[in-house]
């Protein structure tokens, strides 16, 4: 456990590491109260499990917190805060979309043995809800949000369990509770849920402001050439400013039936090497998956390409368009600048890749790097249909 939510925020802008922020205040506030709460919870359960059962007062359930605010608020910082200081012993933080997957492998498993009658045929969902909850008595969910139709229809009666096992959830999201899973398949299904969001957890809004990612990337390069040493160096360096010293971890994301590895993740930014993107047979749906989930990528090493690499070529002309359109932030070290990094004149991708070349020199300019994250500041040009031979 580390020093408390309060003291770690003081100790960041006393450090300069980040300016005091009157709305960051607020949710560092809330998150204090949390902390207290649980603190409390726990010391009342260890001094007497039988005073809760006997006493004159009853339990009030905790009630956790969704963050919601613009790309770059902070968001994930404060809740990493919390997490840290909490004194829950049995606490998790996880990326949504990881934890969901997890969920459904669980389900999957539960509904295996029924079948083979080594477990009896109750509800898989509560059953692996009870799971959870003696797993984690606190969760921290980075990035809620829904876009699939198989997480959206079991969230009511898995989050209801959880909550009914005390389990209390703290979430940061772009979107407010009544946003998620906007115009999706059967939303009307998806209802309960938003309001059990309501009923279990407040529901605080982080407004707008500086974009944080920009503050750490405005003065710096983010395109490193030669891909050397000192290049990834200087990467690390980079990561370490972007993330605030967090490791991160590997993360796995679902696209269409099959698993994206991301190989370090966390805070919003992941780091993948040029052929784990590359160089695998990803296709435009993968690239998109990515560029939605994450504000910041970093890619050690892009190589030069020629024609006998155009399969590579041809899978990093869609990637730099899909992250351009989702304005993703790239930092990245590389063979050459962009305009030589393709080296051959023959073939599809020479034209094609003029495009990305431009692109990707407009990605290192502050105009782009003070865009908001998300679609619809640009329109790539021409096809990507077909594009890569897979």
């Amino acid at each position: 456990m580390s020093a408390s939510v309060s003291v770690q925020y003081a100790a960041r802008v006393a450090a300069g590491k980040i300016e005091r922020d009157s709305a960051q205040q607020r949710i560092v506030d809330r998150l204090a109260k949390l902390e207290t709460e649980l603190a409390e919870q726990r010391l009342a359960r260890k001094s007497s499990s039988l005073g809760w059962l006997f006493g004159s007062r009853e339990r009030v359930p905790i009630k956790g917190l969704y963050m919601f605010g613009e790309v770059g608020r902070g968001k994930t910082m404060l809740m990493d805060l919390f997490f840290a200081a909490s004194s829950v012993v049995r606490k998790r933080r996880v990326h949504f979309h990881e934890f969901m997957a997890e969920v459904h492998e669980r389900v999957h498993v539960l509904r295996q043995k029924a079948k083979l009658g080594e477990v009896s045929g109750e509800d898989p969902i509560g059953v692996a809800a009870a799971a959870i909850a003696q797993e984690a008595q606190l969760l921290c969910f980075d990035e809620f949000h829904v876009t699939d139709i198989a997480d959206a229809m079991i969230l009511g009666r898995l989050f209801k369990r959880l909550f009914e096992l005390g389990v209390v959830v703290v979430a940061t999201s772009n979107v407010p509770p009544t946003e998620l899973y906007k115009d999706g398949l059967n939303r009307s299904l998806f209802l309960p849920f938003i309001a059990l969001i309501e009923e279990h957890m407040d529901i605080v809004q982080l407004e707008a402001r500086t974009d944080f990612r920009l503050e750490k990337l405005a003065g710096a390069p983010v395109w490193y050439v030669p891909a050397d040493a000192a290049a990834a160096a200087a990467l690390d360096q980079a990561w370490r400013r972007l993330t605030a010293g967090h490791a991160g971890e590997p993360q796995a994301l679902m696209v269409k039936g099959h698993t994206i590895h991301v190989p370090r993740a966390t805070m919003g930014v992941a780091r993948f090497s040029f052929h784990d993107l590359c160089g695998e047979p990803l296709a435009a749906a993968d690239y998109l998956k990515i560029a939605r989930e994450y504000h910041t990528i970093m890619i050690d090493h892009v190589a030069a390409m020629d024609y006998d690499r155009r399969n590579e070529a041809k899978r990093f002309i869609i990637l730099i368009d899909t992250l351009y359109d989702n304005a993703v932030k790239l930092v990245a070290s590389a063979d050459a600048e962009p305009d030589a990094l393709y080296r051959a004149d023959e073939g599809f991708e020479a034209g094609e890749f003029k495009r990305t070349a431009s692109r990707l020199i407009e990605m290192r300019s502050e105009a782009y790097l003070a865009l908001p994250h998300g679609p619809g500041h640009a329109v790539a040009s021409g096809s990507m249909q077909g594009l890569v031979d897979t």
